[in-house]
C-alpha cells in the first residue's frame, strides 16, 4: 500500500486520522492542543491542567506535531484527532515530562496514537519540534510502536513481538505499512 503523502514542508510525511469516525465527528475542527514553543509553555500548561495528575513528578500528555511542525499537547486522556482539530499531522502519540521548578525534561515519547497511526520513521518530526520549542529529546520512541490494518477485517492492529497476526479475525498481517489509505 502507498505510503502517507509528504508534508509540504519539513521532515516527514502527513498522516490523516484513520481512527474510528465517531471520535473524530466530536470535533469541531478547531485543535484543543497547546502549542508549545518554548519550555515555558510546557510549565504553564502543567501549572494549569495537572493538578493532583502528576507521577512521582512525571507528567504524561497526549501529543501531535500539526502539519506547520509546531508541538501541540493536551491531557493525557484526550484524543489524538482533538488535539489536532481533526487535522494531518506529522507525529502523534504520548510524551513524558518531569518538570522541576524552572526546569523542564523529556522523559519519554511514544508514537503510540491508534487514531493516527504514525511510523516510526515520524520521529524525525518530532525530534524537529521539539528542538525547535527548546526542548532536547530522548533517544528515540519509547515504546516504539508498528500498527498494521488487517486486510480482512480492516481492524487497526498495535503490532507485539513482531506477530504479524490480526487480534480480531486471526488473518496474517501485512509486513509493511498500511494504515494510510492511498
Amino acid at each position: 500500500m502507498k505510503r502517507p503523502a509528504m508534508a509540504p514542508e519539513g521532515p516527514g510525511v502527513l498522516y490523516r486520522f484513520v481512527g474510528p469516525r465517531v471520535i473524530a465527528k466530536r470535533d469541531d475542527g478547531i485543535a484543543r492542543g497547546t502549542p508549545i514553543a518554548s519550555p515555558e509553555d510546557v510549565l504553564r500548561w502543567v501549572t494549569s491542567n495537572t493538578e493532583g495528575h502528576q507521577s512521582q513528578g512525571e507528567v504524561t500528555v497526549t501529543f501531535v506535531v500539526n502539519e506547520a511542525g509546531t508541538l501541540l499537547i493536551a491531557d493525557r486522556h484526550s484524543e489524538h484527532v482533538a488535539c489536532a482539530g481533526n487535522q494531518p499531522v506529522r507525529a502523534a502519540g504520548e510524551m513524558c515530562f518531569v518538570v522541576r521548578d524552572t526546569s523542564v525534561t523529556v522523559t519519554r515519547i511514544s508514537n503510540q496514537s491508534t487514531g493516527y497511526c504514525p511510523e516510526p520513521e515520524c520521529w524525525v518530526g518530532v525530534v524537529a519540534a521539539l528542538r525547535e520549542a527548546g526542548l532536547e529529546p530522548t533517544e528515540g520512541f519509547d515504546p516504539r510502536c508498528e500498527f498494521r490494518r488487517c486486510p480482512e477485517c480492516r481492524a487497526i492492529n498495535l503490532l507485539k513481538h513482531d506477530v504479524f497476526e490480526c487480534v480480531i479475525c486471526s488473518a496474517e498481517l501485512p509486513r509493511e505499512y498500511n494504515c494510510q489509505a492511498p
